[in-house]
């Protein structure tokens, strides 16, 4: 398999005709009948279907950052499309946003997996689910959303329907939005397949990212021959490395402070404990030997008084201890698994 990097891409084929659609969705949910509406959007469907290809597998980086509000890293997610599915992992803050800047419809979305419960990788849930009910372009969600996770998940969709009920029930009476679309369907997962469907398979799996830290999941997703492996939030775990041999693309976390900042604090010393050193992670890509090592989910520390590391310094302890082909991501960068894997990073359009 070969290795392509793209340095930058403004909006691909695929995406501009996505906004084409949505466009003439519009036009035809304004000034047309209910079955001419329908004809046009399945039309478009069809169309852009067809220019990609069914046997897509394309991983979008939504969110690289941490709990940190930066505007540059947004909260965990990532995307993944593969073939007619589209899957989500992780909903942290400013994944809605992140979707849409893609002219991708929230509703597209069907399932949300769920690495574990802190609150940077699920506090944008409730914008995913509920903006994706209403009834403009961005949303007309009219099925449930599926969310998938450890033990905990029942309780934490349960208590969001709660929370939301007045806003559902205001919506219903007075939008006369459908119920179905502002549904939560939840299911409690165990290491093992997960999810398999239209040839896509869902794996999750233990990690460790602290003993008071559970559920924790990684997950492996396979399709059409392909592999891709997320860590999620963990510190050096066995059983990741059994779960991501063979893999195309391991996604890895990595947390990093200088010295100085461990010396000093250990509130630090215990963030880094939950974590895997850029040096651990070069260890761990050594050993799975992955076609392209990706990190996400940054946690780069510092304080006023002492600077957060730096990408270069990233790298350069990665490279101690793995030669291998490592990408640092960004939120927005791609990768596309075929016979080659093709990365690009996303640059805003500005005329």
């Amino acid at each position: 398999m070969k290795f392509v990097m793209n340095d930058k891409y403004n909006v691909p084929k695929i995406q501009q005709l996505k906004m084409i659609r949505l466009l003439l969705m519009g036009f035809w949910h304004r000034f047309c009948k209910p079955t001419q509406s329908t004809i046009a959007f399945l039309l478009m469907t069809l169309i852009t279907t067809n220019v990609y290809g069914q046997k897509k597998f394309k991983i979008t980086l939504l969110g690289t950052g941490t709990p940190a509000p930066s505007i540059e890293r947004f909260g965990s997610s990532t995307l993944i499309e593969a073939g007619s599915e589209t899957l989500l992992f992780d909903v942290g803050r400013g994944t809605t946003q992140r979707l849409w800047q893609l002219g991708i419809p929230l509703r597209q979305v069907t399932d949300v997996f769920l690495t574990h419960f802190h609150s940077d990788h699920t506090v944008g849930l409730p914008d995913l689910w509920l903006t994706g009910w209403l009834p403009a372009a961005f949303g007309q969600r009219v099925k449930p959303l599926h969310i998938w996770g450890g033990h905990g998940v029942k309780r934490l969709t349960k208590n969001l329907q709660k929370a939301y009920q007045t806003d559902i029930k205001m919506r219903i009476a007075d939008e006369k939005l459908s119920l179905p679309g502002a549904s939560l369907v939840s299911k409690e997962i165990h290491e093992g397949v997960v999810y398999e469907r239209n040839g896509v398979k869902v794996t999750a799996f233990n990690v460790d990212h602290g003993k008071a830290i559970r559920p924790a999941l990684g997950y492996r997703i396979d399709y059409n021959g392909h592999t891709v492996v997320i860590s999620g939030d963990t510190r050096v775990c066995d059983n990741l490395l059994h779960f991501a041999k063979g893999a195309d693309v391991l996604i890895h976390e990595v947390a990093a402070a200088k010295v100085e900042l461990l010396n000093t604090s250990k509130f630090f010393r215990r963030v880094i404990a939950h974590h895997t050193t850029p040096e651990e992670a070069g260890m761990i890509f050594e050993s799975v030997k992955p076609k392209l090592a990706v990190y996400s989910h940054l946690v780069l520390l510092g304080s006023p008084t002492i600077s957060t590391p730096t990408i270069a310094e990233v790298v350069a302890l990665t490279r101690k201890n793995y030669s291998g082909q490592l990408e640092i991501g960004e939120d927005l960068m791609t990768l596309e698994i075929s016979d080659t894997i093709s990365v690009r990073r996303f640059a805003a359009i500005t005329d």
